[in-house]
Formats: structure tokens, C-alpha cells, sequence
């Protein structure tokens, strides 16, 4: 484990937050939410409760994942992340119906840095709800915030083709 390099516990806890983070990469997840645990404990984020769920999603812990992202919604309302990531473990769990919901506050939340992940998650499901012309606008809006965005490319281009 690294050396911290700060007293203030907001500092820290973003250092344990990125050790965290360089632990999951790794694939070491048990460290990964030991790092998480601890940055909480310091000073709770809505990022941090999100990648811990992350991490326990990583070891097919998903309603401890979902359970993380709850409380990283009740940190902030407004960071994304949490509710796009609800919405993929419940697909996960084949829980469509209620993933919907989810996805599209993540596509409506103030702060979340690609707004790409909850359109192609909420196309998947409308695709898989067998409501097409709602997956195309979705996958359609995926590639409005990414152009580049590969996965979102392929299934509109699949979807086309089975609409045909």
C-alpha cells in the first residue's frame, strides 16, 4: 500500500479512494473494498460508495452493488453514476422493468461525465422489452454524447437490421 501524503481526512480519504481504484484495476478486489471502506470512513463520497459497489459487482455481489449505490445517491442526488449502475445490475439480474427507471434518471442526473452508458443500457433493455423504435432513440441518443461510442454503433446497426 502506498504512503499517504496528507493529514486532512478529506485528503486522505481521496488517496485511499485512489488506492482503491488502482487495486480493482489490479484485480484485487478484497483490498480494493478494504481502500473504499476506508475513504469512507474518512469522509463519504458518492464516488466512493459507487466504485465500491463496482467492486462488489466484480464478485457477483450485486445487491451489496446496489445497496452502495443507494447510499451514494443519498451522498448526492445529482452524480450519475449510481443510478446508470443500478439500472446494468438489475439487466444483470434480468430485472428489466425496473432497471428502466433507473436509466433514465442516470440520463437526466447534473453530473455525470458520460451520459453515453445509461442510453445504451436503457436501448438494451427497451431492445430486449421488445420495444424497438424506443431502443433506437436510445442507442440514437448514446451516440449523440459519443460518437465514438463502439457498443452503441453496433447494436443501433443490429437493431436496423432486425427491424428490417
Amino acid at each position: 500500500m502506498g504512503e499517504l501524503t496528507s493529514e486532512d481526512p478529506k485528503e486522505v480519504a481521496l488517496e485511499y479512494f485512489q488506492m482503491g481504484y488502482e487495486h480493482q484495476i489490479k484485480g484485487d478486489l478484497e483490498q480494493a473494498i478494504a481502500l473504499y471502506t476506508k475513504s469512507i470512513e474518512l469522509s463519504p463520497t458518492a464516488e466512493a460508495y459507487t466504485y465500491r459497489g463496482w467492486t462488489f459487482s466484480f464478485m457477483g455481489r450485486l445487491e451489496e452493488a446496489i445497496e452502495e449505490c443507494k447510499k451514494a445517491i443519498e451522498v448526492d442526488p445529482d452524480f450519475g453514476n449510481p443510478y446508470n449502475d443500478i439500472g446494468a445490475y438489475l439487466i444483470e439480474k434480468g430485472k428489466w422493468d425496473e432497471a428502466v427507471s433507473w436509466l433514465e434518471k442516470a440520463t437526466h442526473a447534473k453530473r455525470y461525465e458520460s451520459y453515453c452508458f445509461p442510453h445504451m443500457n436503457l436501448g438494451r433493455a427497451w431492445e430486449h422489452k421488445g420495444f424497438w423504435s424506443r431502443a433506437k432513440k436510445a442507442y440514437k441518443n448514446a451516440l449523440e454524447t459519443n460518437p465514438d461510442y463502439l457498443q452503441a454503433v453496433t447494436a443501433l446497426h443490429k437493431l436496423q437490421a432486425k427491424m428490417n
